[in-house]
């Protein structure tokens, strides 16, 4: 019962980002609706048990990503008017979505309550190990070479930038 109350609040919270993203006008407030959005996807993470994905999803995307979308959006001062003309050309693309999806509500109404009947989902087993302890056993098993060169890679990107970084000092 409290699964279900938490899915339905964290799925609440996933789509109602995800809607107030689109449709806010202020590129700042836009990228915060999308945090709480993100935010929403690693508590359903975490619904499935999945730790290290709710893990990664926050750091990573709420973290990083969206810390980094924010700095764009306030160090590039972007001009009003042209926003508004470049997205005055999309209206009939927006009304013709609009119009498809309205066509698919209204077809799934039409065919009843089979449409939308969800069976309960199967029970979930216990893992014995936990998914971090699956997710290390396989990336330093099968995929240690990948990792291995994606660590490098990651260690020049880094010398590289310092040293970048140095020469404008």
């Amino acid at each position: 019962m409290l699964d279900t109350v938490f899915f339905y609040l964290f799925t609440l919270l996933t789509l109602g980002g995800a809607i107030l993203t689109v449709a806010t006008r202020n590129a700042v407030h836009s990228a915060l609706f999308l945090i709480t959005s993100l935010l929403g996807v690693a508590g359903l993470y975490l619904l499935l048990h999945a730790e290290f994905l709710f893990a990664v999803q926050i750091i990573v995307y709420v973290g990083g990503i969206m810390v980094l979308f924010l700095f764009v959006i306030m160090l590039v001062n972007l001009d009003a008017a042209a926003a508004q003309r470049q997205f005055s050309r999309m209206w009939p693309v927006a009304l013709g979505c609009v119009a498809l999806v309205g066509l698919e509500l209204f077809y799934f109404l039409g065919k009843g309550e089979p449409a939308f009947r969800i069976a309960a989902p199967p029970p979930v087993p216990e893992p014995t190990a936990g998914n971090t302890e699956r997710i290390a056993d396989v990336l330093f098993s099968q995929y240690l070479l990948p990792f291995e060169i994606a660590s490098l890679l990651l260690l020049v990107a880094v010398i590289g930038s310092v040293v970048m970084a140095k020469k404008r000092i």
